[in-house]
């Protein structure tokens, strides 16, 4: 029996494709631990796993407030993580000594993992819940003039943290060896390499296992023969009351069905006359809905677009930051999806039944699905876990 470490960060979207990597472990009989948050302590101790609670270490400002900043504030993002590894250290290294992990899987923006694992001389794994991200496809990341200020403006707050790790006898070189995929470092990466954008320029020290995806015990009630539309934002930056509200516009007594998930944070009274066609909702079964829609109108987060790809759904693309804007890229650079030229009403409308009229489309995501099912997901990521830990 191995023992294995996981660390993430406090996110859905690099928190989730890891879990059913711990079940297939598990059930072979492993011993994992996760150092997680507390909102994963449910899923993540209904796994067999031991859960460690890194709350209380986390910088003090509120869950909503952090989301908020990771997406759309690198600076806070680098902050949030030096200040946690530091906070962190003597707690982790102590409980790391004692359990003697044989390997430590930690998330790509998860840098206390990577660090512990390099203090302590235990194997390291990098898990990759976006792209994988080196010197060249770094380059398919535009960001807006807004981006580009608020990197230059938050250079100083940057610069500060990696002195500040430095001086805890970290060895970093620079803030983008957080981001950046090393070719030497054991890499999985939750994508198919069909999908991963500049697949040749990474080494074989690369395993893209395809998504991970978790198996959900529902499954949409049996289609009608409407079109379903499935509309959402993720689970971060989902507070958009005026896009939800072209949605309605675009779409009321239309002969789709709408399915539409507006996050807990949206109060689904202020949008207004819901159509007798629309099902809105603060949160559903994305994976249930999956199975049986037609178009994901998606803000185009790495699980959501891989999740819809997996289930052969077609999608309209509408990125809400530079990250989402390169797999936005990526999935209409395969003829898998439109990108929105707004989110009026008339585009939204005229996007969905583009992608509906021409087959295409349905034709290229179904060919990703099959080579993202062939990629082997948990099981072959499971593996490269193991395959480590026998080295």
């Amino acid at each position: 029996m191995s023992k294995i470490v996981f660390f993430s960060i406090p996110a859905h979207g690099h928190t989730n494709p890891t879990l059913p990597v711990v079940s297939e472990l598990i059930s072979r009989g492993h011993d994992v631990w996760y150092y997680s948050f507390l909102e994963f302590k449910e899923k993540i101790e209904g796994l067999g796993a031991k859960f460690n609670p890194c709350d209380e270490f986390l910088p003090l400002m509120s869950q909503q407030e952090l989301n908020r900043k990771v997406g759309k504030d690198f600076a806070a993002l680098i902050e949030m993580i030096v200040d946690t590894t530091i906070a962190l250290e003597e707690k982790v290294c102590e409980e790391l000594r004692e359990f003697q992990p044989d390997c430590i899987v930690s998330d790509s923006l998860c840098f206390w993992g990577k660090l512990f694992a390099k203090k302590l001389g235990i194997p390291y794994i990098c898990s990759t819940t976006t792209f994988a991200f080196n010197q060249y496809t770094a380059k398919l990341i535009k960001r807006n003039i807004k981006e580009i200020l608020g990197l230059i403006t938050g250079m100083p707050r940057i610069n500060k943290k990696m002195h500040l790790l430095r001086s805890h006898g970290y060895e970093v070189d620079s803030f983008m060896s957080i981001i950046q995929n090393d070719n030497e470092t054991d890499t999985i990466v939750y994508t198919s390499i069909e999908f991963q954008p500049m697949a040749g320029t990474f080494s074989d020290r690369y395993s893209f296992v395809g998504p991970s995806i978790r198996q959900s015990p529902q499954v949409l009630n049996e289609r009608k023969c409407r079109k379903i539309i499935f509309i959402s934002l993720g689970t971060v930056l989902n507070q958009n009351k005026d896009f939800y509200q072209n949605c309605i516009k675009a779409f009321a007594d239309s002969s789709y069905d709408i399915i539409m998930s507006v996050g807990e944070k949206t109060d689904i009274a202020s949008l207004g006359r819901i159509p007798e066609n629309f099902t809105v909702k603060s949160y559903v079964d994305q994976i249930a809905i999956l199975q049986k829609a037609d178009v994901f109108i998606t803000h185009c987060g790495m699980n959501s677009v891989n999740e819809s790809l997996y289930f052969g759904v077609p999608m309209v693309l509408f990125p809400l930051h530079s990250e989402e804007r390169v797999v936005a890229d990526r999935v209409s650079e395969l003829g898998s999806g439109i990108k929105l030229k707004g989110n009026r009403p008339k585009y939204l409308a005229k996007a969905v039944a583009d992608v509906l009229v021409d087959p295409t489309y349905l034709d290229n995501v179904q060919k990703l699905s099959e080579n993202f099912r062939n990629a082997g997901g948990a099981v072959v990521a499971a593996n490269v876990i193991l395959a480590k830990v026998d080295k």
